[in-house]
């Protein structure tokens, strides 16, 4: 297998405040990686690291470049557009020209012109997520993907998932929803909660 993310002693901040330490793990081609933990442990944190979003604090990620696409919480839509407007912007960022599998994937024919600013939230996070499929990325970093999904969105997105891991791609994701994939492994972050700075370690609190 080829390997598509390599994370050795990784260690994350947040504002600041170191959050997990000592994280090491690698995924490749063909595999998916569910992170587990509390909310607020750190989850989106380390994912952002990972998609080279923000520097580690210490650790190293190795990873081919231009090999990753993140996707957070937001969908990044452009509101005026239409939904076969926000698709074609984004194929276009990442030099393809096919976008109707992810239309077909995600059931966004009947809405292709529509304003993206008038869809509801599920479609929104449909069309968001339809993006992923228009840019050629093989490594998937995924931050809570199926908010706002009801159960049916939430089965394309999984079949997204398994054929992309078909075809070679990766997957690394945080979610609390069970996306029947059998394939994928699970990590829970709880373990590698940071210490919290001892009182008298003033500049250990700003590090």
């Amino acid at each position: 297998m080829v390997m598509a993310i390599s994370v050795s002693d990784l260690s994350v901040a947040r504002g600041g405040i170191k959050v997990l330490e000592g994280i090491s793990f690698t995924l490749a081609s063909g595999q998916a990686l569910v992170l587990r933990g509390p909310n607020g442990i750190g989850k989106t944190t380390l994912l952002r690291t990972i998609a080279g979003l923000q520097p580690p604090i210490s650790g190293k990620v190795e990873a081919t470049p231009e090999s990753i696409v993140y996707a957070g919480h937001t969908d990044g839509l452009k509101a005026t557009l239409s939904v076969l407007e926000n698709l074609n912007f984004w194929a276009q960022v990442f030099g393809n020209k096919d976008i109707s599998g992810a239309m077909k994937q995600y059931e966004l024919t009947t809405l292709a012109d529509r304003p993206a600013g008038a869809l509801s939230a599920g479609q929104k996070r449909r069309l968001g997520l339809a993006r992923l499929l228009v840019t050629g990325r093989l490594v998937w970093v995924l931050d809570e993907p199926t908010v706002s999904l009801d159960r049916d969105a939430v089965a394309m997105f999984a079949g997204a998932v398994r054929a992309h891991l078909g075809q070679g791609g990766s997957a690394l994701m945080a979610t609390h929803i069970d996306l029947g994939l059998d394939e994928a492994a699970i990590l829970d972050v709880a373990p590698y909660r940071a210490k919290a700075p001892e009182p008298d370690d003033f500049d250990g609190v700003f590090l």
